[in-house]
């Protein structure tokens, strides 16, 4: 299959019998242009770790790859220049799913240098599938006085339906806003005319493929950026730039796994995670598992392994003491994890592990709010 790239923007796939190739030699890759920096505006830093933001097609393999850094990005929208003057950091080329908790810490460094040299704010490029993975880990890693603001987008720059322009801009009208806190900026809507502003541990990705595929989870969106007017609102919930000195805390225990519940699991999966720090478990309803289960998280528990129950549910939490099964399940240790989102729950335990060697300490801390990652109470809105 040949991928030809139209001029609508558009590319489709043909037969190779059909085309005629003009065989001209490869072109030799053209210099990056200056991109000109306006010194009287805010200054941000742009931390590159790839995924669909800075990519574009490979002819190669007619799939989407990152190719591009930060300073790519700059080139490529340059209405960015009307926002701010940057500094740009490649950390990574990546696509989100090669994440890893090692990545994540070089990543908080790096956010953290750039807090140092005094920075107004800090945009991260991130691939969408496991974005709210790390503005979760950078929200429990770092302190920050100024926002860091994760931005990715669902469509190539290649193509004419692309949010990554829309996405950037508001990601850097966010960042020079009053925001203190670590965010996702994306598309509100299907149209281009607002993006939301998400806190770091309360945000999922809840479609594959369509340009406003993130939502807040058992809170609203703290904020919104219009565009093209570029205004910022901001809730009274949301943490205000300034609010907190900076500091990093970028131990993590990598040895911890998140499981979910199914009708008829058997107990056998749960020697898997024998020797793990940590197991996030997302139970069913108030935070259910089969009692069949029971008496193999006692044995995991008894051997030193922390285990926390969290809910499939998108809102609500956990309660255990309602029904036989959640009271059996806390008569075996196992922590109830409150509203805390599966993923963040995991992403928590590792900072938790990570900086706590007392298990009593650590298991109080898996229940206290520490970056608005809990609730006190539960929204009955869907």
């Amino acid at each position: 299959m040949a991928v030809v790239k139209l001029d609508s923007g558009y590319n489709i796939g043909v037969d190779p019998v059909s085309c005629t190739f003009s065989g001209h030699p490869a072109e030799t890759p053209a210099k990056k242009p200056h991109v000109p920096q306006k010194n009287d505006l805010p200054a941000l830093s742009i931390v590159s770790t790839g995924g669909t933001i800075a990519s574009r097609i490979d002819y190669r393999t007619g799939s989407v790859t990152s190719q591009f850094d930060a300073a790519d990005i700059l080139t490529a929208i340059p209405e960015l220049g009307k926002v701010a003057s940057y500094r740009t950091i490649p950390l990574a080329s990546i696509l989100s799913e090669n994440m890893t908790p090692r990545i994540w810490q070089e990543l908080a460094h790096a956010v953290y240098e750039e807090i140092a040299r005094g920075v107004a704010g800090i945009i991260v490029t991130h691939g969408t599938d496991t974005m709210a993975y790390s503005a979760a880990a950078i929200s429990f890693m770092i302190d920050s006085p100024v926002p860091i603001v994760f931005v990715g987008s669902q469509r190539s720059a290649d193509r004419p339906s692309s949010d990554n322009a829309m996405n950037a801009v508001c990601a850097a009208r966010a960042a020079t806003s009053d925001l203190g806190e670590v965010t996702i900026v994306m598309h509100a809507t299907t149209s281009d005319d607002t993006c939301s502003i998400h806190r770091g541990t309360r945000v999922r990705k809840m479609h594959s493929s369509r340009r406003d595929a993130f939502r807040s989870i058992g809170i609203d969106p703290i904020g919104s950026v219009a565009y093209p007017s570029g205004e910022v609102s901001l809730n009274r919930g949301a943490i205000r730039r300034g609010c907190r000195k900076p500091g990093i805390h970028d131990r993590l225990e990598e040895h911890c796994g998140l499981l979910q519940f199914y009708p008829g699991m058997s107990p056998d999966l749960l020697e898997a995670y024998e020797g793990y720090k940590g197991l996030v478990l997302a139970g069913t309803g108030l935070g259910h598992v089969s009692t069949s289960l029971i008496p193999s998280l006692h044995r995991l528990i008894d051997s030193g392994t922390m285990v926390v129950m969290t809910t499939q549910c998108m809102q609500g939490r956990v309660c255990d003491r309602v029904y036989d099964t959640g009271r059996d399940l806390l008569a075996a240790g196992v922590i109830e994890g409150g509203d805390m989102l599966p993923e963040v729950a995991l992403v928590k335990m590792m900072w938790v592990l990570g900086n706590e060697q007392d298990p009593i300490r650590a298991g109080c801390l898996m229940q206290e709010d520490l970056k608005g990652e809990c609730n006190r109470r539960s929204t009955h809105g869907l």
